[in-house]
């Protein structure tokens, strides 16, 4: 069993930023305009072509979110019409200023809406009066793993709560400028952001730290080698992955990170896929991760104990069955059902590894990560020969030299 997603998890986002043009009523500097007479209190008369404006509020990076169904839970972004938040925020402690509405852009069916992300961490208090409504600010990584990956809407709604989140982190690290120190302002409805000094007026876009992930393969396309770390949960081993260096090619850096981190040799380097990670630190808001299939040259494993706990080659029968997809429904089932119980006051908090690692029946010897990960692409590839770019996952006799 292989699953095939029309988009990976964190792509794939329904709404888009719109043109820059002038006579566009939804694009970002006619949107902030129309933003500013609203936030100012003037009398603003409603054009035909003027859009209305929806608010996605976050809280140190949970987005807002809400859960409906009984038998099976879905959750669902909270978003608030402008007017609601503006009720929201009075008597609060956070102040309601166009500089902080970040904008995201309007879906492509839907042009008379325009949405936007606030970061709301300064106040405690709305988490009260959003609980009357049973809403609640989520961990991202937790939505992540209540969605269900075949409901296309859900899909959507987690790539939009990532796209927002790496926005509005991006904003929150990026306060001062690099070349004279000043502060940074933000410009363009929030796309970018600018230095306050006049010599300088240094731009600043948002932030993407480019990480290669891969699947190192063997010589006779039998083998695959997989890596484990400390902070992972138990029984589960992935790909390897890391950064890309300064004057390094993607193809440079997969041969380097796997060398590094196991002493294995790679050849030939073919790419698969990549996908948006808006969950990493915040000090790197939003990683693409870019993934790859790598052929070995070598096989003797030396792990760098320093970056890995521990990595082997396993056989593709053993990957195969450490695609646990049991496990992984029983972990978005019970993940949706928490999501339900803390929108409706229940419970404060859940603990991710446990979701990751659900005891049903009798539990595989291994797992690895589950559909919403690019990794599980890599391996499910690979495991049952899935054809990539119109080239079957197996060793062609051929090395990229690059």
């Amino acid at each position: 069993m292989s699953i095939n997603l029309k988009s990976p998890v964190y792509a794939g986002n329904p709404i888009r930023s719109k043109t820059p043009k002038s006579t566009d009523p939804c694009s970002p500097t006619s949107a902030l305009q129309t933003l500013k007479i609203l936030l100012s209190g003037q009398p603003h008369i409603q054009e035909p072509s003027s859009p209305n404006f929806k608010v996605l509020p976050f809280k140190k990076g949970r987005p807002l979110a809400g859960s409906t169904g009984d038998l099976v839970k879905k959750w669902h972004l909270g978003w608030l019409t402008f007017a609601d938040f503006k009720d929201l925020l009075e008597g609060s402690e956070v102040n309601l200023s166009d500089e902080l509405l970040v904008y995201l852009g309007c879906k492509i069916e839907e042009d008379s809406v325009v949405y936007w992300a606030f970061d709301v961490s300064e106040d405690s208090s709305l988490v009260q009066k959003l609980g009357s409504k049973q809403l609640c600010f989520v961990e991202l990584r937790t939505l992540m793993v209540a969605t269900d990956w075949a409901d296309d809407s859900a899909m959507g709604q987690l790539a939009i709560a990532g796209h927002a989140r790496a926005l509005l982190e991006w904003h929150n690290v990026s306060r001062f400028c690099g070349s004279c120190g000043e502060m940074l302002i933000p410009a363009e409805a929030g796309r970018r952001k600018q230095c306050i000094k006049d010599s300088c007026k240094k731009r600043i876009y948002p932030r993407v730290d480019p990480v290669v992930i891969m699947l190192v393969i063997d010589k006779e396309n039998d083998r695959a080698l997989l890596s484990k770390q400390s902070r992972f949960a138990p029984r589960m081993w992935s790909c390897l992955a890391g950064f890309l260096e300064p004057g390094e090619s993607m193809e440079e850096a997969v041969r380097r990170e796997t060398w590094e981190e196991t002493g294995i040799e790679v050849g030939e380097v073919v790419y698969h896929s990549s996908q948006p990670w808006p969950v990493g630190p915040s000090s790197m808001p939003c990683q693409l991760m870019i993934g790859f299939f790598a052929y070995a040259t070598s096989l003797d494993i030396k792990v760098d104990k320093s970056e890995l706990e521990d990595a082997k080659w396993h056989s593709r029968e053993e990957v195969k069955k450490a695609l646990t997809y049991a496990e992984y429904e029983k972990a978005q089932k019970t993940s949706a059902y928490k999501v339900d119980q803390m929108c409706k006051g229940f419970q404060k908090g859940q603990n991710l590894v446990s979701d990751s690692n659900v005891k049903s029946g009798e539990l595989a010897p291994m797992f690895v990560p589950g559909p919403y990960a690019i990794a599980h692409h890599l391996i499910s590839s690979w495991a049952h020969q899935v054809s990539v770019n119109g080239n079957q996952t197996q060793h062609k006799g051929v090395r990229s030299r690059l």
